[in-house]
């Protein structure tokens, strides 16, 4: 039987404190504490502890973290294990879960006996509940957990999408619903599959076992096909825009810098650790085709865009894109996929793009506070209403455009790299004609907002504490430029 790591419990504690957050704050509403956000922030606390120590713990002995649940192992029990993605992946997500909640702060915190309070309730219910299904993803071993801790993670974001009850924001959704209930569907299909061939869902019993046969291939492109539209790869990604767009700015926040990503870290585990032999060539072609379509089409989708918060999101689409190109970059002829430049740069770029889109959503929430709409063409004036985020939206474009010292300038030079190495020049000219587009609409929108407005604008103030909570989302965004160029000895440790 397998044994825990001595420090394996802190693998627990990921799932189990913002859970008990949930719990506590169940309680204090039942008792008659209104201001359930009291509750919340010493769970974030914790929560940026554990996830720290994990990341911690990884780095210093160079190993994954295992905690084997109830001491049975699998195939006949469950194991949770963080490697160095996950680790760092942890830490991501705790980090931009206390930026978001800092700032959101100040929208969700009425007296529950009021309706703006019950939806204060709801928010960080739902919160606390995403990311602690965000770390079952992060951490689960089991492919039939994964889909529960998938299903957990829909059905926090979906009400996310729709807290303010518009019927825009409940169509959209409805929308979000179905496309992840066929991801989920394709998804359990392949699941079954992979039982009834293997008799096991341990992924790493499946590393051991499975063969290059139909059925595998089959059941491992369900799940694939199901992820992608959960992570809105072009062109399932017809439910985003709309949804993100809507949704109150902190909702917006973490959907797309991190809800998205958790459908992606499963395609890429299947990828390389379900899959039997060398990933193939063509499939790996295919994924990075439609990756490029993505950057290439939703960025000029986005540069057509009137209102701030639909740019913002049909560009999360396009970025998306550049996660994809991975895996036709990755496909180096005798070399693991995680000692290569491309593995490196499509993780610096998940990591570098949650922190920036982020940061983007908050500044342009507070930007149409203080203007009262986010329209594009009137945005003259946003400059001097609230610069701190206009400068954080601008900051956070640099990663977006690929300009340095952005951790978006390391992250796709390494794909440039790594592109030009494996002689895919048309992905080479994919990232640099992606780049230019996102110069031209992050720099349509500076330009706008810098502009001097026609007659006085009547602004409303926003906090200088919450405008910082996304200019430090911006800063840590370009602070990852500093990321060496050079396979990161971190994202490999725990790869077979």
């Amino acid at each position: 039987m397998a044994a825990s790591s001595p420090a394996g419990y802190l693998l627990v504690l990921a799932l189990v404190v913002p859970v008990i957050g949930l719990l506590g704050m169940s309680v204090t509403a039942l008792i008659g504490l209104r201001r359930v956000e009291f509750v919340a922030f010493p769970v974030l606390v914790a929560g940026l502890a554990v996830a720290g120590a994990i990341a911690t713990t990884v780095a210093e002995t160079g190993e994954a973290l295992t905690y084997v649940v109830g001491g049975w192992a699998p195939p006949l029990g469950l194991a949770l294990r963080a490697d160095g993605v996950s680790a760092v992946m942890l830490a991501m997500a705790a980090l931009v879960v206390a930026l978001v909640a800092l700032n959101a702060r100040a929208l969700f915190c009425a007296d529950d006996a009021t309706p703006d309070g019950r939806r204060a309730f709801a928010f960080w219910s739902l919160l606390m509940g995403l990311w602690s299904a965000l770390n079952l993803v992060l951490v689960g071993e089991d492919l039939f957990n994964l889909f529960v801790a998938l299903e957990l993670l829909t059905f926090a974001a979906v009400p996310l999408v729709c807290l303010d009850g518009r019927a825009a924001t409940l169509e959209a959704a409805l929308r979000y619903l179905v496309f992840a209930l066929i991801g989920s569907a394709l998804y359990l299909l392949g699941t079954a599959l992979l039982y009834g061939r293997y008799g096991t869902l341990d992924i790493g019993t499946l590393r051991e076992l499975t063969q290059p046969d139909l059925a595998t291939h089959a059941a491992v492109a369900l799940m694939i096909g199901g992820l992608m539209a959960k992570a809105a790869l072009f062109p399932l990604h017809i439910w985003l825009p709309p949804a993100h767009a809507g949704a109150p700015a902190p909702a917006s926040a973490v959907l797309s810098a991190l809800v998205v990503k958790a459908p992606f870290f499963l395609i890429v585990r299947l990828w390389f650790d379900v899959l039997p032999g060398p990933p193939s060539l063509p499939a790996a072609q295919v994924l990075a085709g439609l990756g490029a379509a993505a950057i290439l089409i939703c960025s000029v989708v986005a540069l057509r865009q009137e209102r701030l918060k639909l740019m913002i999101a049909y560009s999360t689409v396009a970025q998306i894109g550049y996660l994809f190109l991975m895996f036709r970059l990755t496909a180096e002829p005798g070399v693991p996929a995680w000692q290569t430049i491309g593995w490196t740069g499509g993780m610096l770029q998940l990591v570098s793009h949650a922190f920036a889109k982020a940061a983007m959503f908050l500044a342009a929430g507070m930007i149409a506070e203080a203007l009262g709409h986010d329209r594009i063409a009137e945005l003259a004036g946003a400059g001097r209403a609230a610069p701190v985020s206009v400068f954080a939206f601008g900051l956070a474009g640099l990663s977006l455009m690929g300009l340095p010292p952005s951790g978006g300038f390391v992250a796709k030079l390494l794909l440039l790299n790594a592109a030009t190495l494996a002689g895919a020049w048309w992905i080479a000219a994919v990232i640099s004609v992606g780049g230019l587009l996102a110069a031209a609409y992050v720099t349509r929108v500076l330009k706008r907002a810098m502009a001097t407005p026609p007659a006085p604008l009547a602004t409303r103030p926003v906090a200088l504490s919450r405008e910082l909570t996304a200019l430090t989302l911006a800063l840590v965004a370009v602070a990852l430029g500093l990321v060496p160029l050079q396979p990161f000895e971190l994202l490999a440790i725990g790869r077979p």
